[in-house]
Parts: C-alpha cells; sequence; structure tokens
C-alpha cells in the first residue's frame, strides 16, 4: 500500500504521482494495492473521516505500507501511519 497527500487533487493526479513507484515495486514482484477509492462519500457524512476510514480497512489487508514524501504534513498519512505502527505492519518511507 502507498500512503500519499492527497488532498486537493483529483484522483488522476494522485495516480500519476506515484505510477512510477507502482512500476517499480510491480517489477521487482509486490503487489500495489491501489488505495485510489473512487467511490463518492455517503451525503450527510465527514468525507475526509469516510475516506480516512476506508484507508484503514485496505491498511488491515496488507504486510506493507510506503509512504510518500509530505506524509508528515498530512492528516490522514500521519493517522494511517500510527495505525500501521501500532500493528506492526512493515513501514518504509521514501
Amino acid at each position: 500500500m502507498i500512503s500519499q497527500p492527497m488532498n486537493g487533487k483529483t484522483n488522476e493526479e494522485v495516480r500519476e504521482e506515484r505510477k512510477t513507484l507502482v512500476n517499480e515495486l510491480t517489477e521487482q514482484g509486490y503487489e500495489v494495492v491501489d488505495t485510489v477509492i473512487s467511490e463518492n462519500a455517503p451525503k450527510n457524512c465527514d468525507e475526509a473521516i469516510y475516506y480516512l476510514s476506508k484507508s484503514i480497512e485496505f491498511i488491515s489487508k496488507v504486510d506493507a505500507i510506503i509512504f510518500m514524501n509530505g506524509w508528515e504534513k498530512a492528516r490522514g498519512c500521519k493517522i494511517e501511519y500510527e495505525v500501521a505502527k501500532s500493528y506492526n505492519k512493515f513501514i518504509k518511507f521514501i
């Protein structure tokens, strides 16, 4: 799984930013889970928390998380880091 700042970016921009990393990991034999959520958040909910909950669900299904540059400035990424660390997931920073 890849964690990166996404706030204010389109899904296409997010995918473009991680494209090289996804290709490198795939070439090395790793399966990269697509964590770019295309569905819209339900009405009458906190959109940020909704998407964060989906991200935490992804964390439950992976062995490792790679944090891209800028993660430490993004609220969602910092929460993902705390969850991953608390549940002993393999973590790498690039």
